[in-house]
């Protein structure tokens, strides 16, 4: 059996060799290979599936391990971390239209909500709570009963 890229432990860059990004996705892909952006619309289109890394690999026409030193050459992530970028980013996207949490992780291609806030705050540097909470997007707090109630004197 093969085992999907988001099972893939992420390696981490440091700072000053992490790719600019725009909502989580790196911005180097234009200067990728035809085979590397074939890669990257497959990801682009499936992002919220399993993704393998042996059907990317096909697709660049590499073996598994070229086409991971290549990727990360030309896009400036790994496959696996690109594609948590990817995810994120459209998590967020969610989060900010309402959609709550765990249906956000969901549709974002997450195994459940502890695996979505395990790679929110390593690719945010946040909790997803934090975000919300700092984008003033967080559910209120109901009032308990009677604490709205004024007296008439």
């Amino acid at each position: 059996m093969h085992e999907p890229v988001s099972h893939q432990p992420a390696m981490h860059l440091p700072a000053m060799q992490q790719p600019k990004t725009e909502g989580g996705i790196a911005l180097s892909p234009e200067r990728a290979s035809t085979g590397i952006r074939r890669a990257l619309g497959h990801i682009e289109r499936n992002f919220t599936d399993a993704i393998y890394l042996e059907e990317l690999a096909v697709l660049a026409g590499l073996s598994v391990c070229r086409f991971v030193t290549v990727f990360r050459t030309q896009v400036g992530l790994t496959p696996h971390r690109f594609i948590c970028h990817r995810r994120i980013g459209y998590a967020k996207r969610l989060l900010r239209d309402g959609v709550p949490m765990a249906l956000a992780a969901s549709e974002a291609g997450f195994f459940d909500q502890s695996h979505f806030s395990r790679h929110f705050k390593n690719i945010c540097g946040i909790t997803p709570g934090r975000y919300l909470r700092e984008c003033d997007l967080a559910p209120k707090r109901r009032p308990e009963p009677g604490a709205c109630l004024q007296s008439a004197a």
